[in-house]
């Protein structure tokens, strides 16, 4: 899994970027958010990525800061809500915003960004109560050091059969209470007991 890519600027759009490594031209598709926060074309960029694996593609979605990026993560373990959809929420509204109407249950602030409806906006907010960063309300990422952590003891928990996002909550639980000194083994373990419990 590509966790992040780092070269420079060569195509910059406003849905979709293409940044070169090393002679290779890898497209990462962006929000609004992000690609303002863009430097120009022909300038060093990175990236962290969320990468999207289907059976005729893989996509990369890209973003500035790690805020977004863990909102992505949220976002696409919501049923029904695929990687367009999860881009095109995180160009109407920054994460902050995003993460404090839901846990408001403000369904009205969430459907006025374009495409999304009252059923859409209504799974956001019962899906993703109780799942979101609690620390400040501001909807914070994990630290540098806890978000690769993070992704690494999700994916051995979806790689036992376990859906992305009960993976993810037990893991964000798991590490919080651990405190991020622990190892990965340890968050692992203890984010089994949750899933298994």
């Amino acid at each position: 899994m590509i966790a992040s890519v780092s070269g420079t600027i060569i195509t910059r759009r406003p849905d979709h970027v293409v940044v070169e490594c090393g002679g290779v031209g890898y497209r990462v598709f962006v929000s609004l958010t992000t690609f303002c926060d863009l430097p120009d074309t022909g300038n060093a960029v990175q990236l962290l990525i969320h990468t999207v694996v289907r059976d005729d593609h893989i996509h990369l979605h890209g973003f500035m800061s790690e805020a977004e990026w863990q909102a992505f993560g949220h976002l696409v373990g919501v049923s029904g809500v695929g990687p367009k959809l999860a881009q095109a929420i995180l160009s109407g509204m920054p994460p902050g915003d995003l993460f404090a109407a839901i846990r408001a249950g403000d369904a009205a602030k969430l459907t006025a960004i374009p495409g999304v409806g009252k059923k859409t906006a209504a799974r956001l907010v019962v899906e993703l109560e109780g799942r979101l960063p609690m620390d400040s309300g501001e909807g914070e990422a994990p630290s540098e050091a806890a978000a690769p952590m993070l992704d690494d003891a999700a994916s051995a928990l979806m790689n036992l059969g376990y859906p992305e996002a009960k993976a993810k909550k037990a893991v964000e639980k798991a590490l919080k209470e651990a405190g991020e000194g622990a190892g990965l083994e340890e968050v692992i373990k203890a984010a089994l007991k949750r899933v298994v419990g």
